[in-house]
Formats: structure tokens, sequence, C-alpha cells
């Protein structure tokens, strides 16, 4: 059975609801994640997303700021909603999906930016994130709740040198940093998690899901980051069919700065 699984961090959920629309009816992944929603719960969108077939949504979403959202074509069971470093922000949240014959966790998270300044003694924002990546060392790949797990949202930190416009030039910029790059291949590699997008795609390619809305030209200077991400329990590596980086979302109207990337997978 094919299931597929799209992340995207949408900068207002009602904002660019057209978007997902148009983005729902083009691709039509099995799961939509959304991330940074910025839509408290009794405001989504139901309505008009169960109208394009996704009849489950679960959300956890705060006025303005933050919030995630999982929508599906299939049925979703929730897991749970939980509330990092006891800041009260909603950036997380967990359901198991019907992959046929395997039923799949998945892990939608929204992870702090950290703010400009990388240093946690004078940028609480900057501390905060460090602090709300120690409490996912819990998130592991292999969970007794599920044959499978997947892990995907927008993390907010580009690990790899290829993953950025420029190694050198961002090691002191925040998402790049080496504490913040050592820090999330740690907690990947420690918890059993594979890299799926680097799996589809080679780890010495160029790969970028995010460029800032300061760039005059975006597509011309290209200075992109891969701040969103997909990982998956080692067993589900096999199983990957693809996963498509609709990089020319960026250029949509109104587009936010972060595009979908959509994983795809076959058990049959």
């Amino acid at each position: 059975m094919p299931l597929s699984i799209a992340t995207w961090n949408i900068n207002s959920v009602r904002l660019r609801l057209r978007l997902v629309e148009s983005f729902l009816d083009d691709y039509a992944p099995d799961v939509l994640c959304l991330q940074e929603t910025k839509c408290p719960d009794d405001k989504f969108p139901f309505d008009a997303l169960r109208k394009k077939g996704y009849e489950a949504i679960e959300v956890n979403g705060q006025k303005g700021y933050h919030g995630v959202a999982t929508l599906s074509r299939r049925p979703l069971q929730l897991v749970e909603k939980r509330e990092y470093c006891a800041k009260g922000d909603c950036r997380h949240l967990s359901v198991i999906v019907d992959g046929g014959n395997k039923r799949i966790l998945l892990h939608n998270f929204y992870v702090p930016a950290g703010g400009d300044e990388p240093d946690p003694d004078i940028n609480p924002k900057f501390r905060h994130k460090l602090d709300f990546l120690e409490e996912m060392q819990g998130v592991h790949a292999e969970d007794d709740r599920a044959d499978a797990a997947v892990l995907v949202g927008d993390l907010n930190i580009a690990p790899l040198e290829t993953d950025v416009w420029s190694h050198k030039q961002l090691l002191k910029v925040v998402s790049h940093t080496p504490v913040e790059t050592e820090t999330l291949e740690k907690l990947r590699v420690g918890n059993g998690w594979a890299d799926l997008m680097r799996t589809a795609i080679p780890p010495e390619d160029k790969l970028y899901t995010w460029w800032s809305y300061r760039a005059r030209d975006w597509n011309a200077s290209d200075r992109g980051r891969r701040l969103d991400h997909i990982w998956g329990s080692p067993s589900l590596v096999p199983h990957l069919t693809g996963m498509d980086v609709l990089r020319h979302a960026r250029g949509w109207e109104r587009p936010s700065d972060h595009v979908p990337v959509i994983a795809r997978f076959d058990f049959g």
C-alpha cells in the first residue's frame, strides 16, 4: 500500500489557506503535517480542509504563534500533544496513521528558531532551543506503540555542510552553528533515526527547504537552508520510494518562506 507524508511550515494556515488547498488538490498526500499554523484550535479551518477529503485532523495550536496540525485522508489516532520546556508553547503533535500492514507513529515538530545570537548565556531564545533539543532526546525511532515511526517538521537546523548555501559563512549563524548541528545529529543517530531526505537525495548534493523573505530575488541568490526534515525508523528505508522537495512553491503568490516536502512509501 502506498503512503505519502508531507511536511510544510505554512507560516499561518489561515493566511495561506488557498495555498494549502491548492497543494492538496495538486499533490494529494495521504497525510500533511503543518507547522507554525499561528491559529488557536477553535479557529482552525477544519471545514475547508475536510472538503478536500482530509476528514481526520488533529491540531495543537495557539493564537498568533507556533502551532502544529496533522491532517489525513486516512484515520488518525491521537497519541500525544506534548508540551516541551514548560513554556506553554504548542510545538508537538503525534498520531498513529495506518500504513496498510504497518502502524506508523508520526511525530510533527516545530523546534524553536533560537533568535539571532547563538549564545545561550545572553540569548534566552537560543537557550530555549538547546533545552528543547535536549528534551527531544526522549523521542526514539523504535517505539512499542507502533510498527515504525516517522518524525517530520521544521527543526530549524541545517545539519550538513550541503544543507546551507555557505558552510563557512553560516558557522556562527543560528541554525548552522556547531552546537546545533552536533546536538541534532547526536539526537538523530543516538535515537535510531534515519535521515530519509538524505537517504533519497545524496548528502553531497545541495538541498534547501527555506529561503529568507529578505532576499530581493530568492531564486537568483539561492541562499537557502534545509530546515525541514523527515526522519524515519531504519525499517522504513527499504519502503521509501521517493522524496519531493517543492522548490517552486517558494515562488507562489504570498508564499511561506518554507516549501513542502513529500516522502513516499510503498508497503506492498
